[in-house]
């Protein structure tokens, strides 16, 4: 395990966790919302919300698939991967992703 490219978040799931078969397995995916908050110039808090994409195979993945809902406090462990690829129209399209190796389960967002 490097150090060189790490990451850990703690927010809550987005949406459903979406599952991709492959011929070897599966991979899951779901969105992670991180808030963050500060005081602005005119004294005000202020919520800013990062969104994040999850990528996780093996037995996170069935893990996730069984456990992971919208709504879910979830904390992750892992390492950012960038990708691009072109459209359907040619343009070039950038994708950044965190790939988890770590997963807790930790609650449900309430109200």
């Amino acid at each position: 395990m490097s150090l060189r490219n790490r990451v850990t978040l703690i927010g809550y799931t987005g949406k459903e966790v979406e599952i991709v078969n492959f011929e070897k397995g599966k991979i899951a995916k779901v969105s992670l919302a991180t808030n963050d908050y500060y005081t602005n110039a005119k004294g005000e808090k202020v919520e800013e919300t990062q969104w994040h994409n999850l990528v996780a195979n093996g037995k996170l993945a069935d893990i996730m698939e069984k456990y992971v809902q919208k709504g879910k406090e979830i904390s992750v462990e892992g390492k950012i991967v960038y990708k691009s690829y072109d459209d359907k129209d040619g343009n070039k399209r950038f994708i950044t992703e965190i790939r988890i190796d770590e997963l807790v389960l930790l609650g449900n967002r309430q109200g």
